[in-house]
């Protein structure tokens, strides 16, 4: 399985208002293990930056002066995100973000290009209703290290999120079946699972006994019934 964990971070709050994305990160599991690939651009957004949002991830304008437009990069991120799941907390955001990114160069949206889309956020409020759920209160809660994330930073929370992710679905893949341990038999039928994770529990000399005389009452009813 291949997962995708996304973060942005933008001009202001508001797509729909002309805000844009001024740096994008994605970090690369799969299988549950990380393979060391990952996304990220800082991007100039041809517009001033919110003084409240500046106040939130620091990023001026003065540095993203000669960092890239999104059209210059979005070939290459619809590339690495394609056909992955993509993780995000709370993808409305990032996804409206990234749709009106994509629109203005003519794209299709991005829910055409994954396979799927699951956000966080709502898999936190589900799992821990009427509690905290931004990033930093589920790194707290699963006791990730998050001491280097002074500002938000779309590369260290799409990494934070990765950790938070595995944190919250823990003990799933033990759901997994092991194929390589299946044997089939000649008709395809398996015949063998690996086993050492089941805890065998004995009947006892009483529940024997009882077991032998329930038996021997089933084959005299049988004898009735012919």
């Amino acid at each position: 399985m291949r997962y995708i964990f996304l973060d942005t971070e933008t001009t202001g709050l508001y797509a729909n208002q002309g805000h844009r994305i001024i740096e994008i990160a994605a970090v690369e599991i799969v299988n549950r293990r990380p393979t060391n690939h990952s996304f990220h651009f800082y991007l100039n957004p041809g517009r001033e930056i919110d003084p409240a949002a500046q106040e939130v991830h620091g990023i001026t304008l003065e540095f993203l002066q000669d960092k890239p437009k999104f059209v210059e990069i979005a070939s290459d991120f619809i590339k690495f995100i394609k056909n992955s799941t993509l993780i995000i907390h709370n993808a409305p955001f990032d996804i409206g973000f990234i749709n009106m990114e994509l629109g203005l160069i003519e794209e299709s949206p991005i829910e055409g290009v994954v396979a799927n889309i699951i956000d966080t956020l709502k898999m936190a409020k589900d799992m821990r209703p009427g509690q905290r759920n931004s990033l930093d209160a589920l790194c707290r809660f699963y006791n990730i290290d998050n001491s280097q994330r002074s500002l938000h930073g779309a590369l260290i929370d799409a990494q934070l999120l990765a950790e938070v992710y595995l944190a919250m679905t823990r003990g799933q893949e033990n759901l997994i079946i092991d194929f390589q341990n299946v044997k089939s038999d000649i008709d395809g039928e398996k015949t063998s699972l690996h086993q050492s994770n089941l805890f065998v529990l004995k009947a006892n000399d009483e529940e024997l006994k009882n077991h032998e005389v329930y038996l021997t009452k089933m084959k005299g009813e049988k004898k009735l019934n012919w």
